[in-house]
């Protein structure tokens, strides 16, 4: 799944019971942690455009699922205290994995492959935005002004983004951003369908059912890329690729993401959500060769005043 720090109110409760008598941590064995969460799931938009190179994004997406479920099943079943799944919940894990993670993964992807990984770390920023305009929508949340203005500087971030390389209308990387687009409103769905759910399992629980739950619904099309997969023309970087994103993004940054919250609030964790943006571009220079333009500077830091402003609106 794409980070949930793209959205504070997606953050499932605190895993409960002997987890909370744990000592808790020093603040900086906490730092260390959270700047690995925060490197973890930037480095996910470096190694998706790795693997790309000789993985198609559709047999990207599908592999890199099955390996998560597999591995957040073994983590599920080595807990000595876990949560089993309520029959009255498959429907709920169904959808919420089809939605949080085959569409916002899927499309993340597929829009990974038509754009660069700056614009697509900017999109999927604006999470909260289309968080707040769903709830919103279903009469969950009210409008305050910090809210709405927080949304505008948002969007007009976004449109600075897409005249980075003239008219929006012409942009070559136009139908990737649209596509990643769809991926944050994917997710945005899963956030506010899944705080019912999210509440009554723990964090372990609730990662590994939406990962089987997207794994099973992908089969069918996992089985038919596998068969008309060419091997050979994957290379090192491809397997290389697909393996980070299983593990080190919907694995271990996860897993440390939901341990950061038993001793923190979801929007103090959150809160290093606004380096992501950031750290991408740093990373994106470093070993893909992109540059940023100033367009994309400004249109990133528009984009984060403006979550930010409206995130405090909420407050």
């Amino acid at each position: 799944m794409t980070s949930p720090l793209t959205s504070q109110s997606a953050s499932p409760a605190p895993t409960i019971a002997t987890e909370l008598e744990l000592p808790r941590p020093s603040k900086l064995t906490l730092a260390f942690w959270l700047l690995m969460m925060l490197v973890l799931w930037s480095g996910n938009y470096v190694a998706g455009k790795i693997a790309l190179r000789t993985l198609d994004p559709i047999t990207l997406v599908c592999l890199r699922l099955q390996l998560a479920a597999f591995l957040m099943l073994a983590i599920y079943f080595t807990r000595r205290e876990r949560q089993p799944l309520k029959l009255r919940d498959v429907w709920p894990f169904l959808y919420l994995g089809f939605f949080g993670v085959v569409i916002n993964q899927g499309l993340f992807t597929v829009g990974l492959d038509y754009t660069t990984s700056d614009h697509s770390a900017v999109l999927i920023a604006i999470g909260p935005i289309i968080i707040l305009v769903l709830a919103r929508a279903l009469k969950l949340e009210a409008l305050t002004v910090a809210k709405v203005v927080g949304m505008a500087i948002s969007f007009i971030g976004v449109y600075l983004l897409e005249t980075e390389q003239g008219s929006p209308a012409h942009s070559p990387l136009l139908m990737g951003d649209i596509i990643t687009f769809g991926g944050v409103i994917g997710f945005s769905i899963y956030a506010v369908l899944g705080k019912r759910v999210a509440a009554q399992y723990d964090s372990i629980a609730m990662n590994t059912f939406n990962c089987v739950a997207a794994a099973l619904l992908l089969l069918p099309l996992t089985i038919r890329q596998v068969i008309h997969l060419d091997w050979h023309s994957v290379g090192l970087g491809g397997w290389l690729g697909m393996i980070y994103m299983a593990v080190g993004s919907s694995v271990a940054a996860y897993t440390i993401f939901y341990w950061v919250l038993r001793y923190m609030t979801a929007s103090r964790v959150g809160a290093v959500s606004y380096f992501q943006p950031v750290i991408v571009i740093l990373l994106s220079m470093a070993f893909l060769g992109e540059r940023p333009s100033r367009m994309l500077l400004e249109g990133t830091a528009l984009v984060l005043l403006g979550v930010f402003l409206a995130e405090r609106g909420r407050s």
